[in-house]
């Protein structure tokens, strides 16, 4: 139980670290382009930042929690982890 709980939130860990760079090179593409466009870029990044937050407090709340704990929360990662993955979807799409 302990190497399938450390490796699901390694994975987790992974794809937090993989949604900074992403939201970094949204911000790049975003300052690159027309004042406009950048106000509507930056509205979306920082509602993603905020969805990553999200989602990294309840890895947090994964990692600290009890063996029996961890199993319930692992349900509500599971779901605020769904709604990050479909925020960073539509933005790309937006961006395209």
């Amino acid at each position: 139980m302990k190497d399938k709980r450390k490796a699901y939130e390694e994975k987790l860990d992974a794809q937090l670290e993989e949604w900074n760079a992403q939201i970094a090179l949204l911000k790049a593409r975003a300052d690159k382009g027309k004042a406009e466009v950048k106000i509507e870029y930056y509205k979306t990044i920082k509602a993603l930042q905020r969805r990553q937050e999200e989602a990294s407090a309840k890895l947090h709340e994964l990692k600290t929690a009890g063996d029996e704990a961890w199993e319930d929360l692992k349900a509500g990662a599971e779901k605020a982890w769904a709604e990050v993955k479909t925020a960073f979807h539509d933005a790309a799409s937006k961006f395209k």
